[in-house]
């Protein structure tokens, strides 16, 4: 069971960093003449193909998860679960290829916030 945990975790953590490139990575890549020349049709299909690799491991990790396929995981803590790791991926990337200015105290408290939330989804 712990290795199934681990498996899904390692799994949502390599889709939310295909997300969070396929959502914002575009935003980065504008300061390059080629993608900012791109119609906005041709980022969406960009993205889209980016995005495919996020499907490519969410869905085997949610899969491997989930209680009723003998994971470890109900639903909710699936669900919960990847919001964390989705923002906390998020907001390494962010911080380091975006250079955001780093985390502020508004910042640490939402992350607080983040893990109550998962330790209530979790809590039996």
């Amino acid at each position: 069971m712990v290795q199934k945990a681990l498996t899904t975790l390692l799994l949502l953590t390599v889709s939310n960093v295909f997300m969070t490139l396929a959502w914002y990575g575009h935003l980065r890549l504008k300061s390059i003449r080629f993608f900012s020349e791109l119609s906005l049709t041709a980022v969406i299909v960009l993205s889209w193909s980016v995005a495919l690799f996020e499907y490519s491991f969410q869905v085997p990790a949610n899969r491997i998860g989930f209680s009723e396929n003998g994971g470890p995981f109900s639903l909710v803590q699936l669900k919960v679960l990847q919001e964390a790791v989705s923002l906390t991926v998020f907001m390494v990337i962010a911080s380091f290829l975006f250079k955001t200015g780093g985390l502020r105290m508004n910042h640490a408290l939402a992350f607080l916030c983040l893990i109550l939330a998962v330790y209530f989804a979790f809590r039996p």
